[in-house]
């Protein structure tokens, strides 16, 4: 068997994912799951399936090779909606001036698919790496992260992962966390005509809306870090009012909290409420968080002299990567749970992030090729006894 990528079987697989509707909401990652397994089963992969809810479904590829460290990849296999504008049927994969189009082509079934042939590559010259080689493809990142977090929940062992996600090739060391606090404003209801018998919540929430603009231009956003840059707070829904002739005796708020790495989710939590207690006593505004809206999850990093990133970097240059990193994302993705676990990660993929949600995503044929490569070489270089 050759250790090098067979560009027409990672097209294919890569259509055969692309074909499969794992749009999330709802998900339904079962049917890939399937696909996964079938075809990591025939390299001589040990798969499990885990269904942590109904439809719900990671998949754990395994191959114990000796002594020595573990190594995971990692991706998800949901998608963002396909949404209207594309040029062609988002779920046939299409290829056009060195570009493959559909949704999930770079986020993430790319990174996916060509994560399989780094795992064949691997299984096929066990010569030049020794331990234990993983392949960890996960449902619902691109909402809450459910998947990663009930994996991690589960403490498996993992020394080091590389995370799929469209990085051009690129290596990304950290990323940011987010926190969505829904935040309700009371007020009490009355007659719209006699507004001075009532307490309108819309109104209020005015007043702390001021606040939390005061609160991220003072004091959150000079909260930053090398590689991911400030740390942000800003609302990004409002609802308030159930009649067009009542004033409302509530007004709710959704906050979006973007933290850098070194930040503690359980301070920012703090300091959320010591804003809403700001508010009461310098306006009269009574607010509270009474929920907090699932996420990907919090921020996280990968010291750059760690043995991944340095390995990473290496690769990352040697298969054309001009510009290999480190860098950090602005966004969230499952690293974090992974570090959770103790293992040293970063994150890699083919394809752009700026394309990655829109009509018309597209991973480059060029990128996706090397991405395999780059793969393959990160583990052997983190697996004792590779070159």
């Amino acid at each position: 068997m050759s250790s090098c990528p067979d560009v027409a079987r990672m097209k294919r697989e890569l259509a055969g994912l692309v074909a499969i509707d794992t749009q999330n909401p709802p998900g339904g990652e079962a049917a890939a799951a399937h696909f996964l397994r079938d075809l990591l089963a025939g390299e001589g992969f040990e798969v499990a399936l885990q269904e942590y809810k109904p439809g719900r479904v990671n998949v754990i590829a395994r191959i114990e090779n000796g002594a020595g460290p573990v190594f995971a990849f990692n991706t998800h296999m949901d998608v963002v909606p396909a949404g209207e504008g594309w040029s062609s049927d988002p779920f046939a994969l299409r290829e056009a001036d060195g570009r493959l189009y559909g949704r999930g082509a770079s986020d993430c079934k790319g990174p996916l698919a060509a994560m399989l042939e780094a795992l064949r590559m691997l299984a096929a010259d066990r010569s030049t790496w020794s331990g234990t080689l993983l392949g960890v493809f996960v449902a619902d990142e691109e909402i809450a992260s459910e998947g990663a977090k009930f994996y991690a929940a589960g403490r498996p062992r993992i020394d080091a992962a590389v995370i799929g996600e469209p990085t051009s090739n690129a290596v990304f060391a950290a990323h940011k966390g987010s926190l969505r606090p829904i935040v309700r404003v009371h007020g009490k209801t009355a007659h719209s005509g006699a507004p001075h018998l009532g307490e309108n919540a819309i109104l209020r929430a005015g007043a702390l809306l001021g606040l939390i603009a005061e609160h991220h231009e003072t004091i959150v956003k000079h909260r930053t870090h090398p590689l991911v840059g400030a740390a942000s707070l800003t609302v990004t829904r409002i609802d308030g009012g159930h009649a067009d002739n009542v004033l409302p005796d509530a007004c709710d708020l959704l906050l979006d909290r973007r933290m850098v790495p070194g930040e503690d989710e359980d301070i920012v939590k703090r300091d959320i409420d010591d804003l809403l207690a700001l508010a009461h006593t310098r306006f009269g505004v009574r607010a509270e968080v009474v929920a907090y809206k699932p996420t990907t999850g919090g921020a996280t990093e990968t010291a750059a002299d760690a043995r991944i990133v340095q390995a990473s970097l290496a690769a990352s240059r040697a298969h054309g990567v001009a510009e290999p990193g480190p860098f950090g994302f602005q966004g969230a993705c499952d690293l974090v749970h992974f570090r959770s676990i103790g293992a040293q990660g970063v994150v890699i993929g083919p394809g752009d992030l700026a394309v990655a949600h829109k009509p018309d995503e597209f991973v480059p044929v060029d990128e996706f090729i090397a991405a395999s490569l780059i793969y393959r070489d990160v583990a052997r270089a983190m697996l004792r006894g590779g070159n």
